[in-house]
């Protein structure tokens, strides 16, 4: 658990610092006041950022070797086919070309910037699934909650890396205008081609499991110190108590190959027209129950 505050000693500071607002004193009840930043509260422990992978979840701590044990499938690569697909494989080949000049060797900073733009496709997908599904008046079949976890292991991603280095002025920039030119340019993509956005994703996540390989050969060739992982890692990712920089670029990559086939899945999904994946799923349940 990353929030390790009580209700009870929330209650104590938080909402005496919160008493400077307006907002705060117009609940003149204090039994009502406290009730509602204990509601608060309980909500935001229950709705804590959760990792993508059930190994991650387990009671058991993650070591080295069952991290280095991590299927990340590292020859699932999509072959582009359609029109779509070659546009967005080499759409992402091409833009690969700047982080690769500019950063080089300074893994921090380009994963830092990797991430901030890594979750961008998941909150776009989410939003505009989620206005879909308002619009026609019907369920997502799952896709809103999927994606919205996708955007928010990506940001949990980039809270890690910010443990480990500070950005100057110009890096911060450099990040401001790469993810406002990315979002604008992913919302118009996704609703004109669902399917050619998630494709693009999916070859966005092919190279980013290519960068934090590489990352893992300069850790191993001692280019790059394996210092402490940040307790935030260890906290998110259930690490054993002394786990590395190493350990945490190991299922940092993990996380990648999901997002990677995940959304090479969703690809296909919608190649097919058939957006309810879930009724698969349902119907092989009902068979093995008949049987």
């Amino acid at each position: 658990m990353i929030c390790k505050i009580t209700p009870s000693s929330f209650t104590k500071h938080t909402c005496k610092s919160l008493s400077i607002f307006p907002a705060y004193r117009t609940f003149t009840d204090k039994s009502r006041r406290e009730e509602m930043f204990h509601t608060m509260f309980r909500e935001v422990l229950d709705s804590r950022p959760v990792p993508m992978r059930k190994e991650f979840v387990m009671n058991e701590k993650n070591t080295t070797e069952t991290l280095e044990k991590l299927d990340i499938g590292p020859n699932n690569h999509h072959k582009p086919t359609t029109l779509g697909d070659k546009a967005a494989y080499y759409t992402v080949r091409t833009l690969r070309i700047l982080p690769d000049t500019y950063f080089r060797g300074n893994h921090y900073m380009r994963a830092a910037m990797l991430e901030t733009i890594a979750a961008v496709p998941g909150m776009v997908g989410g939003m505009l699934n989620h206005m879909k599904s308002l619009r026609r008046m019907s369920e997502d079949h799952g896709w809103i909650s999927h994606l919205l976890h996708e955007a928010e292991n990506e940001r949990m991603h980039l809270m890690m890396w910010m443990k480990c280095l500070n950005p100057n002025v110009w890096n911060r920039m450099l990040v401001l205008g790469a993810q406002t030119s990315f979002f604008s340019a992913y919302a118009m993509l996704y609703i004109v081609s669902p399917k050619t956005a998630h494709r693009m994703c999916g070859y966005l996540e092919e190279e980013a499991i290519t960068s934090y390989t590489h990352f893992l050969n300069d850790i191993d060739s001692g280019k790059i110190e394996n210092g402490p992982a940040p307790s935030i890692a260890i906290d998110y990712y259930n690490l054993h108590p002394k786990a590395t920089i190493r350990d945490v670029v190991l299922a940092v990559r993990a996380d990648e190959a999901v997002h990677r086939d995940a959304n090479h899945f969703l690809s296909d999904c919608l190649a097919i027209h058939d957006e309810d994946f879930f009724s698969k799923i349902n119907s092989d349940k009902d068979k093995t129950s008949t049987t």
